[in-house]
C-alpha cells in the first residue's frame, strides 16, 4: 500500500464526511488487496471498520448527527433505500442488490468508494452510527465489521437463555463470537478449533467448553447433538463440515460467516435431513442491527480483544495479520 490522495464521492446533503481516528484491520482487507474474492478496482483504500468525529454534515442527514459527534462506518456504506426494494424497505439493507461496500464500491452516481485506512472518510448518514460514550473509540471499530457478523446471526437464529451455541474458530471473528454468545445469555458457549492452543484465551472470552478437532479423533461423536447453533467462523475449504453438522440436535442450525476464496468440503445430504438439519448464512449486519449491537456492548461492557498499531505502520500490520500475528 502507498499514500496518495483520492477523490471522495460526490457530495450530498445526506452525507457525513468523518475524520477518523480508528480503523480496524478486517479479513476482508487482505482479500481485497489481493484480489482474492474477485478481480479489486485499484487504485483500492481498504479499511471499514471506521470511527471518528464528524466533521460536515448534510442538511438531510438521518440519526440526528451533529459536527463533533462520535460516529462509524461499517463494511456497508450504501444500497438502494428505495420503497419498492424488499430488503431495504424491511430492515435488511445489507442484502440489498445495489449495496455499496465501504471501499472497492461504486456508488450510483459512478463515483468509488474509499476505505478507513485514510484520514478522512465519507459516507452516506444512513449508514453512519452514532457510537455510545462508555465505548472507546478503539474497541468500537472492530465491532463495525467483524462484531456484528457474528452478533447479527447470533441474534437473529435465537442464541440466548437456553441455548447451547458453538463458534467454529477463535480469531478475530471467532472471539466476537465467543463475547456476543456470552452477553446474549447462552447457557452454553463451546469453542471449536483445531488445538487447544488457544482454549485458555477462549475461555477467558466467554467459552464454557472447548472441543479441539485435531486432538480427539472422536470429537464429532463424543458431543454429537450437543449443540441448537453453530456459527462457523473458519474459511477453509478442509473444515470438517460432516462433524459440525454431527454436533447439532434435532433442528440444528449451522450458519456460515466466514468467506472462503474457493469452495466448502462436500457433505451428505443426510446430515440435514435426518435431523432437520438447517445450513445458512449471514453477511454483516443492517444499521439498525449494529446500533443494537453497539447499545447491548455498552450496557454489558463488552470489551474485544485488540491491538493498536499507528496508520504509519499499516502495510506491517496487514502483514502481521495474513501470518497470524496480529
Amino acid at each position: 500500500m502507498q499514500w496518495q490522495s483520492y477523490e471522495p464521492k460526490t457530495w450530498q446533503e445526506s452525507d457525513v464526511d468523518i475524520k477518523i481516528t480508528h480503523c480496524g484491520i478486517c479479513g476482508s482487507d487482505l482479500h481485497t488487496l489481493r484480489s482474492g474474492w474477485a478481480p479489486t478496482n485499484y487504485p483500492c483504500c481498504v479499511g471499514h471498520e471506521i470511527v471518528g468525529t464528524a466533521v460536515k454534515v448534510g442538511s438531510k442527514v438521518e440519526g440526528g448527527i451533529k459536527v463533533g459527534d462520535r460516529v462509524g462506518v461499517g463494511a456497508q456504506s450504501d444500497s438502494c433505500l428505495k420503497p419498492d426494494c424488499e430488503e431495504c424497505s424491511s430492515g435488511m439493507e445489507n442484502h440489498c442488490q445495489n449495496m455499496v461496500g465501504t471501499y472497492n464500491g461504486v456508488y450510483e452516481d459512478g463515483s468509488k468508494s474509499y476505505g478507513g485506512y485514510a484520514d478522512y472518510c465519507r459516507a452516506p448518514s444512513h449508514f453512519v452510527v452514532k457510537i455510545p460514550d462508555s465505548i472507546s473509540s478503539a474497541q468500537a471499530a472492530p465491532m463495525l465489521c467483524g462484531g456484528i457478523t457474528v452478533f447479527s446471526p447470533l441474534k437473529k437464529n435465537g442464541c440466548g437463555p437456553g441455548k447451547k451455541v458453538g463458534i467454529v474458530g477463535i480469531g478475530g471473528l471467532g472471539h466476537f463470537g465467543l463475547i456476543y454468545a456470552k452477553a446474549l445469555g447462552a447457557d452454553e458457549v463451546v469453542a471449536i478449533s483445531r488445538s487447544s492452543t488457544k482454549k485458555e484465551d477462549a475461555m477467558e472470552m466467554g467459552a464454557t467448553k472447548f472441543i479441539a478437532t485435531d486432538e480427539d479423533k472422536n470429537w464429532a461423536s463424543h458431543n454429537a447433538r450437543s449443540l441448537d447453533l453453530i456459527v462457523s467462523t473458519v474459511s477453509s475449504p478442509k473444515m470438517p463440515l460432516m462433524g459440525y453438522l454431527e454436533l447439532l440436535r434435532t433442528q440444528g442450525q449451522f450458519i456460515q460467516v466466514g468467506a472462503p476464496e474457493d469452495v466448502v468440503p462436500p457433505f451428505n445430504m443426510f446430515a440435514l435431513i435426518q435431523k432437520g438439519v438447517r445450513v445458512g448464512g449471514s453477511c454483516i449486519g443492517s444499521p439498525a442491527e449494529i446500533r443494537e449491537m453497539l447499545d447491548l456492548s455498552a450496557k454489558k461492557g463488552v470489551k474485544p480483544w485488540i491491538q493498536k498499531r499507528p496508520l504509519k505502520e499499516a502495510n506491517q500490520a496487514v502483514v502481521d495479520m495474513a501470518a497470524n500475528k496480529a
